[in-house]
């Protein structure tokens, strides 16, 4: 299985993006499935002008983009809050994207403060509904992250491994019932 984990903020210095690091060497190295990285700060989108709809229709540029949009069979969102919701370089990229049908989201919020991004998980539920997604019910919201997981991507606080092993295993188990001829078990 594809898995695409997209970390959404924009921000040079970002914090969240620690934890799609986390996210990516973890189910990299405990399941067989095919685990990216896309950041938004690596792309720059327009204004949404087009929609994407094909690789072929798609602009050069940004056609290993489309590839990995468009074969990915699961992502994983992974943003700050931005006032009260996800950020807009996040919102921008899948905009480009639509419609990923019958493909199961994880969603994970992280942020300094004691919410840890609680209310874009709100946000984010009615945007994967938008995208003809399926969202798995178990989020991972990370209160404090830059006291849990530090530069490098590494948690630093054991005490909320448990949080990140049900969040994985959960979204697993959704993705992989969506695609049972991909199953694999999370160590």
């Amino acid at each position: 299985m594809n898995i695409e984990i997209i970390s959404g903020s924009p921000r040079k210095e970002s914090v969240t993006t620690r934890v799609a690091s986390f996210l990516q060497k973890t189910l990299s190295a405990n399941t067989s499935h095919s685990v990216g990285l896309l950041d938004v700060r690596d792309y720059h989108f327009p204004h949404l002008q087009e929609v994407f709809r094909t690789v072929d229709k798609t602009p050069e540029d940004l056609k290993p983009l489309a590839k990995r949009m468009f074969e990915a069979d699961a992502f994983i969102l992974v943003t700050p809050e931005f006032n009260g919701s996800y950020t807009p370089a996040l919102k921008n990229l899948l905009d480009h994207f639509p419609k990923q049908t019958r493909k199961s989201f994880g969603i994970v919020t992280a942020s300094t403060g004691p919410m840890g991004g609680m209310r874009a998980t709100q946000q984010m539920q009615l945007l994967i509904n938008a995208l003809f997604g399926i969202a798995s019910p178990h989020m991972l919201v990370v209160p404090f992250v830059d006291k849990k997981f530090n530069a490098e991507g590494e948690l630093i606080d054991e005490t909320f491994a448990d949080n990140v092993n049900v969040f994985l295993r959960e979204f697993l188990w959704l993705s992989e019932s969506l695609k049972p001829e991909m199953k694999t078990a999370l160590n």
